[in-house]
């Protein structure tokens, strides 16, 4: 048995792509613990997990990242919250550590105070990413800025002159204040942020293919685990099973980042067409007053898996979350970026052929009606994307490292693959979809003392 430390930034889209993996390491016998914010504490545990809060400092500290001129302002801003948690973050975990006497610990990757306790405390540690991983490599074009893959010298060139602006321009928001916190640790300073990533002894990459490039050079500590699926059980609303026209999702980010434009104009582009439109607004809820339309229904929150059973297309924000879901559904997604990590997932949704991209400053009722029904009109293409990503996360023979395009399986090569990849449920089972291969690279953590009363399943692929 093995015993897991797991600290969690309090973000619904960064605590449910855990959920599979976690409750796959308790399936197997080893002992996990989890600190997250009071606010997802009561989640996890009605998940199965055993979950503690956090110092409520923590979350205290705002982060925001809605700020208005460029991509580098709303970086800076975002990584200005995070590090101001660092202290608070470093000494919770490391109360934690003292306590729990873990074999390995687990940070996500916002949390850059509890990756120094992690990294100080001298036990096996794993940096946890629901994202896309920014490290450069062969045929990678440079992170954040929905570029598609180059192609010819002109874009190998366009490359090489982009990706050290962008690690620098990370570099400067990030390690200044990360360099303080590992200073207050004794850690050594880091000289790039890329750094960071690889200073720990895994990096485990929550997505796969298809959203992910192939990589034939990654680093010896990533490890492309695939999607992670998991929403809160909750029954089908009535009004979701009633005939009529078809469902189109509409959702907000879960954490606020003023994005509720996308609700208003889905409204004004669709109330006259012959679908029924569910807004979901999230934390933009008692933000924005929408325009009556006979054919919609606003939320708060809907699990997105009885919808995504009945939707024949999503339009978000591209948030990786709801991205993955759509994807492991096989339902088309227009996917309109306000910020983040949003600009790259939206990219990979159209490189993967599972829906379109509509940048947010180009956002018309006009515009988003015509994406709309461009991505229907690919519904076949969405759902091989689908079989790609469930077969990456099924394949348990696969190497958790590199990613080299090998899953890129044809049509019904998933083992019991059905007709209709809209069927497929993302809360099905105990632990969702994509913990076995989560579980699989956690256990290549653990120390030999630990090890020895580890599953069988155990993969030694390095």
């Amino acid at each position: 048995m093995t015993r897991y430390l797991v600290h969690c930034s309090t973000a619904a889209g960064h605590l449910f792509p855990l959920i599979p993996g976690l409750l796959a390491l308790q399936e197997r016998g080893h002992d996990v613990r989890l600190r997250v914010g009071a606010a997802l504490v009561d989640t996890a545990r009605r998940a199965g997990l055993r979950a503690e809060p956090f110092d409520p400092r923590i979350d205290e500290i705002v982060v925001r990242d809605d700020a208005a001129g460029s991509g580098a302002d709303q970086l800076r801003l975002a990584l200005a919250g995070l590090m101001a948690r660092g202290p608070f973050e470093r000494a919770d975990l490391t109360a934690a550590i003292d306590a729990v006497d873990p074999d390995v610990v687990l940070v996500d990757t916002n949390a850059y105070g509890a990756a120094v306790a992690a990294q100080a405390s001298g036990r096996p540690w794993a940096i946890t990413l629901p994202s896309l991983v920014a490290l450069p490599g062969r045929g990678i074009p440079p992170y954040g800025l929905g570029l598609a893959p180059a192609r010819g010298p002109l874009g190998w060139a366009r490359d090489r002159a982009l990706w050290p602006l962008v690690i620098r321009q990370y570099g400067r928001a990030m390690l200044p204040p990360l360099n303080a916190l590992r200073a207050g640790a004794g850690l050594p300073a880091l000289t790039n942020p890329l750094e960071h990533f690889l200073s720990a002894d895994r990096l485990l990459v929550l997505a796969g293919d298809p959203l992910e490039y192939p990589r034939v050079d990654a680093p010896a500590n990533v490890s492309f685990v695939g999607a992670q699926i998991w929403d809160p059980p909750a029954a089908v609303p009535d009004w979701l099973t009633e005939p009529g026209d078809p469902w189109v999702l509409v959702t907000m980010s879960t954490d606020y980042q003023g994005d509720e434009r996308l609700a208003e104009v889905a409204v004004e582009a669709l109330r006259d067409e012959p679908m029924r439109v569910l807004v979901t607004l999230a934390d933009a809820h008692g933000r924005v007053d929408l325009p009556a339309a006979a054919n919609v229904r606003t939320e708060r929150f809907v699990p997105h898996g009885p919808v995504l059973a009945r939707a024949a297309a999503v339009v978000c924000h591209g948030g990786m979350g709801i991205v993955h879901k759509a994807l492991a559904a096989g339902v088309p997604i227009v996917a309109v970026p306000f910020g983040r990590d949003q600009p790259e997932v939206a990219r990979r949704v159209v490189q993967a052929g599972a829906g379109i991209s509509l940048s947010a400053k180009r956002l018309t009722p006009d515009g988003l009606r015509t994406a709309l029904h461009a991505a229907m009109a690919g519904r076949a293409a969405s759902a091989e994307a689908s079989r790609r990503l469930r077969a990456f996360v099924e394949d348990q023979s696969a190497p958790t490292g590199g990613l080299d395009g090998a899953h890129a399986v044809p049509t019904g090569a998933f083992a019991g693959d059905t007709e209709g990849a809209g069927e497929f449920d993302p809360a099905r089972g105990p632990a969702g979809l994509g913990g076995a291969r989560f579980a699989d690279a956690a256990q290549e953590l653990a120390p030999p003392t630990a090890a020895a009363d580890n599953s069988p399943v155990m993969i030694t692929s390095r």
